[in-house]
C-alpha cells in the first residue's frame, strides 16, 4: 500500500495532512529553501495535538550546503535530543565532508543522540559523490529510510536511480522518493520506482490577504510577495489514491 509522508511547516498544515490520509510528517520551517529544522514551539504544538500520524522533525541548523562546523553539529545534536524529550516519533538527518562523501563523524553523533527514534537521511544525499557507497554507508549508520530524488532536480527526472538504489537496498533500508511529487507523476514513479513510501510537500498556492504596504517586500521572490504555499487535503488524498 503506497505511503504518503508530507513536509509541513504548522500544525494547520500538520491536520491537512492527516485529514487527507498521510502517515507521516516531516516537519520543518522554511521550506523555500529546503527547509531548516522548527522551533520548539512548533515542534511542541504538534505533538500534544496527538495527531493520527508519525512526526519526524527535520534538523538542519541552517539553509546552504550539509558540510557543518563542530558548533553546528553541536546545535543539531541537541535539537535532536529536544526532539526525543518531546515525544516525536524521528527525525530527518544528514551531513556531507567538504569532498561530497558522507560526514560518518557527524552523522554517528546525530545517530546516538537519536537513539530510539527513527531516523531518515535527507536529501543530502543528492549532492553527493557516490551514490552507490554512500548508500552503504547510510545503511550501515542504521538509518531506516533514505529520502531521494535520484541526484536530479526532481524524482521524476532521478527515477533509474531511484529504481537502482531500490535494487541494491534490497529490503536493508527504505528508499523514498520525494521532490516534484505530484499527483499527476506519482503512479509513474512508483512504477518505475518500486518505492512503497513517497515524500511530498502535497501544497497549493494561496493569497494572503492580510494587509501590508506596497513599498516593501519580504519574499525571496518579490513578484510572489503576498502569495504562500500550504498543504492541501485534496492533494494529499489525491497522492494516496491516483494509480493513473
Amino acid at each position: 500500500m503506497r505511503k504518503i509522508e508530507v513536509c509541513c511547516s504548522s500544525l494547520d498544515e500538520a491536520r491537512a495532512a492527516e485529514a487527507g490520509g498521510a502517515v507521516r510528517i516531516e516537519l520543518c520551517a522554511a521550506i523555500g529553501c529546503g527547509g531548516v529544522t522548527p522551533s520548539y514551539g512548533v515542534v511542541r504544538s504538534i505533538v500534544q495535538a496527538n495527531l493520527k500520524l508519525d512526526v519526524n522533525v527535520l534538523i538542519r541548523v541552517r539553509e546552504g550546503g550539509f558540510c557543518y562546523s563542530a558548533s553546528e553539529v553541536d546545535a543539531m545534536c541537541r535539537d535532536i535530543e529536544f526532539c526525543r524529550s518531546a515525544g516525536v516519533h524521528g527525525v530527518v538527518i544528514g551531513a556531507l565532508t567538504a569532498e561530497g562523501d558522507i560526514d560518518i563523524e557527524a552523522c554517528r553523533r546525530m545517530m546516538a543522540a537519536a537513539e530510539g527514534l527513527s531516523v531518515t537521511f535527507h536529501r543530502a544525499f543528492d549532492i553527493c559523490r557516490d551514490p552507490f557507497e554512500a548508500l552503504e554507508q547510510i545503511i550501515e549508520l542504521g538509518c531506516d529510510r533514505l529520502l531521494t530524488s535520484g541526484q536530479q532536480s526532481s524524482a521524476e527526472q532521478g527515477a533509474e536511480l531511484i529504481a537502482e538504489l531500490q535494487r541494491r537496498a534490497a529490503g536493508r533500508i527504505i528508499i523514498m522518493p520525494g521532490a516534484g511529487i505530484n499527483p499527476r507523476n506519482i503512479a509513474t514513479i512508483e512504477k518505475k520506482t518500486a518505492a512503497a513510501e513517497f515524500h511530498s510537500t502535497a501544497a497549493v498556492d494561496f493569497t494572503d490577504t492580510a494587509y501590508r504596504g506596497s513599498a516593501v517586500s519580504f519574499a525571496a521572490n518579490p513578484q510572489r510577495e503576498g502569495i504562500r504555499r500550504r498543504t492541501a487535503r485534496e492533494v494529499v488524498l489525491e497522492l494516496v489514491n491516483n494509480t493513473l
